[in-house]
């Protein structure tokens, strides 16, 4: 396990070469020129070429990424073009809003989405296996700016029952100690910004929750079906098993495989891509960060946050590999 396991970080260095290699490439390629965003559409030639200089942009594009990838290598991401700021820094600074709406988010979608998926398939072809489904499809289909408009609309605008976006209210005070507000707000006490953290939370994550959710119902429903078609499961029923332990003793570990597959894929690509959510929700997380860069041609930005995304996701598909090995014990790495 331990050779396995550093063989895939050792992967991780090609990948994120490759990745960095591409996305330099690309964001370049792109029409549109950051000299002009920064200094106005009325600047001077001169101011341009100031500009363009102090940034290397009239360098060759294999000297900017050498430029580029030996600062990376440092730890130096560079700055950005908008805010002059260190972009690993900012990265770091808005990485908490991000990762609490994403482990909301996946939470509501694999306890919501598991259970509906297995109540589907044990009652397969029945009008409640037709309703998930439906929904399922419903869930995958709609876009996530649109249902999270909607929610404001219905649960802030109309019923005023919770709050438009941001993460606390006016006036509500909380000590920062991992930018995760929630687990600050229990580690000092604070009952008052707890919950009203937890209010924010809940329409960006059901917004963010809503496609995981939904695929994770789909192949939930779809594994359980084919254990639930297995010879053990026939000889367990033949014992004298009650459905229930069949179900939830046997057919679910058995099931778990495909279904921890996808939760490990979803979880990856809503730390990395809440974007359109934290646009909504006014989040000043890595989404609408990355959201404004892209608008603002902000290259240094948009390279360290695809670099970042990149690992997110391939640490997120070693974790799921690794747990693999615990789900099922006949599973070995070698």
């Amino acid at each position: 396990m331990k050779e396995y396991i550093l063989k895939r970080l050792a992967m991780l260095i090609f990948v994120l070469l490759g990745v960095s290699i591409i996305t330099f490439a690309l964001v370049r390629a792109a029409p549109g020129d950051p000299a002009i965003y920064l200094a106005g559409q009325h600047a001077t030639p001169e101011k341009l070429e100031e500009i363009r200089e102090k940034y290397h942009l009239n360098d060759p594009i294999y000297e900017q990424y050498l430029i580029w990838l030996k600062m990376a290598l440092h730890g130096d991401l560079g700055k950005s073009i908008q805010t002059n700021e260190y972009v690993t820094r900012e990265i770091l600074h808005r990485l908490p809003t991000t990762l609490e709406l994403s482990l909301f988010a996946i939470i509501i979608a694999t306890i919501i989405g598991i259970i509906a998926g297995i109540i589907s398939a044990v009652r397969q072809y029945s009008m409640t296996d037709y309703g998930v489904m439906v929904g399922a499809l419903f869930g995958v289909s709609m876009p996530v700016f649109w249902l999270g408009l909607m929610l404001i609309f219905i649960f802030s605008v109309k019923l005023g029952w919770l709050p438009v976006g941001g993460r606390l209210s006016t006036g509500i005070e909380l000590h920062r100690i991992t930018g995760l507000y929630v687990l600050d707000s229990i580690l000092t006490l604070n009952w008052t910004a707890f919950v009203d953290s937890i209010r924010h939370l809940i329409l960006p994550s059901v917004a963010l929750a809503t496609i995981p959710m939904a695929t994770i119902a789909r192949m939930t429903r779809s594994s359980m079906l084919e254990v639930l078609r297995q010879d053990f499961i026939r000889t367990e029923r033949a014992k004298g098993l009650s459905e229930r332990a069949v179900v939830y003793k046997h057919a679910i570990k058995n099931a778990l495989i495909p279904i921890v597959t996808v939760i490990g894929m979803n979880t990856g690509i809503l730390i990395g891509g809440a974007v359109l959510t934290e646009t909504i929700f006014s989040l000043p997380g890595l989404g609408k960060y990355i959201a404004n860069a892209i608008l603002a041609y902000d290259y240094p930005v948009i390279q360290g946050f695809t670099l970042f995304f990149a690992t997110v996701m391939v640490l997120a598909n070693l974790a799921t590999d690794i747990l693999y090995v615990y789900i099922d014990p006949r599973i070995r790495y070698r």
